[in-house]
């Protein structure tokens, strides 16, 4: 890897890019696609008008709950990233933007599908950023701790979606079927998987730089992720080597969503297979919006 990329000349690019700073553009993408998805969730809205201190809660739970979530396990306060004013005011405008925004135009501006392309690819580079210093965080606390360098890593670049049912509960709903656990998404996966690998890295058994690794794992994340959104699809590049893998090792049965979605019962089937899980959410909210009028 090393030597094709001295071969491209993309050592000193892949160097310069892993020092770039990531506030305020970066995290600033990352916040609006976090509270973006937040709006998506049924309840949401209604909860931004009947309280919005529960609403600002939770955005900042999506914002910020990977990194309370680590601090927890590391033995420090989690509200530590609290101290932060700058990103603790920015996640706030980008929250009442998005929920308080006069005619929705701030939502509009950042849900239009090349805007939100956009957007979703930095995201990827916070995340993949988050990963690796969670990473080498732990690594410093516990230096012969693999396992928990690679749990404090993927916790740092999921931890979002793992305090999910908390959050629900901040908004008045309980859908324990929907932990992230039991049913990973693509970004859980992933950043398991890039935890790994910067594990192996910082351990030395990756023959590559933490900065090869940044520039390359950003590149695969943001690659899936906006071809993903861009489709409107939830399924992962890993589905046909985990079936076999979990075929070979636990006797799981190999099988995909697309083989499951066709074997199920017609009456089963979503009533729009093109939509994704927040744009039938928000199509939901709409309807009843308008029927409340």
């Amino acid at each position: 890897m090393e030597n094709v990329l001295a071969v491209l000349n993309l050592g000193d690019f892949a160097h310069a890019f892993s020092k770039m700073g990531m506030f305020p553009v970066f995290d600033v993408a990352y916040y609006i696609v976090s509270i973006l998805y937040l709006k998506y969730e049924p309840g949401s809205v209604e909860v931004s008008r009947r309280s919005p201190v529960a609403s600002w809660l939770c955005a900042m739970l999506y914002c910020f709950g990977s990194y309370i979530l680590a601090d927890i396990m590391l033995g420090s306060s989690p509200i530590d990233y609290f101290q932060h004013n700058s990103h603790i005011l920015l996640a706030s405008a980008v929250w009442y933007l998005i929920f308080y925004c006069p005619l929705n135009l701030f939502y509009k501006c950042v849900a239009f599908l090349p805007v939100k392309l956009v957007l979703v690819a930095l995201k990827e580079v916070v995340r993949t950023r988050k990963i690796a210093a969670g990473v080498h965080h732990a690594h410093h606390a516990y230096h012969h701790g693999f396992f928990i360098m690679v749990i404090v890593g993927y916790v740092k670049g999921s931890g979002v979606a793992l305090m999910s049912n908390f959050e629900q509960l901040l908004r008045g709903v309980w859908r324990p079927e929907t932990n992230e656990v039991l049913s990973m998404s693509f970004p859980t996966k992933a950043s398991l998987y890039g935890a790994i690998l910067f594990t192996l890295q910082e351990a030395h058994w990756l023959p590559v730089s933490k900065s090869t690794l940044i520039l390359v794992f950003t590149l695969f994340m943001a690659t899936c992720k906006v071809v993903m959104t861009a489709r409107h699809s939830h399924g992962s590049p890993f589905t046909l080597i985990e079936s076999w893998v979990c075929h070979l090792l636990f006797g799981s049965p190999l099988s995909t969503n697309e083989e499951d979605n066709h074997h199920a019962p017609a009456a089963a089937a979503p009533t729009s297979p093109l939509k994704s899980k927040e744009e039938l959410s928000e199509g939901a909210r709409k309807r009843k919006a308008k029927k409340a009028e």
